[in-house]
């Protein structure tokens, strides 16, 4: 199951990317990087403690919050807020990919997705 979940959230991840280049956003290819990469500051609850570290990176990983958020950019007209949400929708589809899912708060290797092993 883990490798089904894991297959179909590449469709969200190229589907994001075309939304993305239809917006009237242009920049350099560079920042394109970090802004991607963006969503896993949420990291930063796990500062405090696994059950903030599950909340606040399953609020910057859920798939609904993003569509939510990309949906109100398009319905207000607001470009950077449909950014916004693609590029959530675009990350946590790839995070899914690669076998992170949402957290549980046992800990950020206890995922919907089952454990996370250990990469040697």
């Amino acid at each position: 199951m883990k490798r089904l979940i894991q297959a179909e959230a590449i469709a969200p991840f190229f589907i994001s990317i075309l939304f993305i280049n239809r917006l009237p956003t242009h920049l350099a290819w560079w920042i394109w990087i970090p802004i991607f990469l963006a969503p896993d500051l949420s990291m930063i609850g796990y500062l405090i403690n696994n059950k903030a570290g599950a909340f606040t990176y399953n609020l910057f990983h859920h798939q609904l919050v993003a569509v939510i958020v990309a949906g109100t950019g398009i319905l207000l007209q607001l470009p950077d807020v449909e950014l916004a949400g693609l590029v959530l929708l675009g990350h946590s589809s790839l995070d899914r990919v690669m076998g992170y899912g949402l957290k549980f708060t046992s800990g950020f290797k206890f995922t919907h997705l089952g454990t996370m092993q250990k990469v040697a």
